[in-house]
């Protein structure tokens, strides 16, 4: 028996949400489902749908006579998102230390073998969605249904994005490979208390070297104008 074909409307929304998750669609830019359709040659049919799904999970405002348009954080509501993943991963790392089974620990543990052999040395690498997303594992080895749902429904994706721009490439990358490791152990080793603390860091850290990037973004921006 084959595997069951995506609807293509779910085919269209995985490739805008990869077109908005690169900046290829930067943050703030209009939505034109004429163009999307052409350059996808596709209806707008399956446009329009998964542009309403895309605003579901927050990655696309529509305003009244402007239309859709991806959507834009501001620097204050980015670092507000990192103290709020800090708590909500941090517990769902306890969490998956207690309840995490043998088959997912070990494709857990697979999966940043692979991100290993993807860095060889490098400052960039990019995990796509899903189970082959580590952050992604992490949530759902807690087994614990309302905090999947709050992270999946309401941060997942729009999370993806600003990972993108600020966390997959330059010198942060192979400490957070290091970091992941240790998570890694500590769920291994059923230490809920030290997954939680070792995710709570890393998120910590992650939103300090974004902090650093805006600041310096800013302080560019600034001396331009001079």
């Amino acid at each position: 028996m084959g595997l069951e074909k995506k609807p293509l409307s779910e085919e269209v929304f995985h490739i805008i949400r990869e077109l908005i998750e690169t900046g290829e669609m930067p943050s703030g830019s209009k939505i034109s489902e004429p163009s999307l359709a052409k350059k996808l040659a596709v209806s707008r049919g399956p446009i329009r749908d998964a542009i309403a799904k895309l605003k579901t999970c927050g990655l696309v405002a529509r305003q009244l006579n402007v239309g859709a348009r991806v959507l834009s954080l501001t620097n204050e509501q980015l670092i507000e998102i990192y103290h709020i993943r800090e708590h909500l991963e941090g517990l769902a790392a306890r969490f998956a230390a207690q309840n995490i089974d043998n088959e997912s620990l070990e494709y857990l543990q697979l999966l940043l073998s692979n991100q290993e052999k993807q860095l060889n040395g490098k400052q960039e690498y990019y995990q796509k969605e899903g189970d082959l997303d580590f952050h992604y594992l992490i949530v759902k080895a807690s087994y614990n249904s309302h905090l999947i749902s709050l992270f999946n429904d309401s941060l997942y994706y729009l999370i993806r994005v600003y990972r993108f721009q600020y966390g997959m490439k330059g010198r942060r990358v192979n400490s957070a490979y290091k970091e992941h490791s240790a998570i890694v152990d500590a769920i291994a080793n059923q230490d809920g208390e030290m997954a939680e603390l070792l995710m709570r860091q890393h998120i910590r850290l992650s939103r300090m070297n974004v902090e650093k990037q805006i600041n310096w973004k800013v302080g560019d921006e600034s001396r331009q104008a001079i």
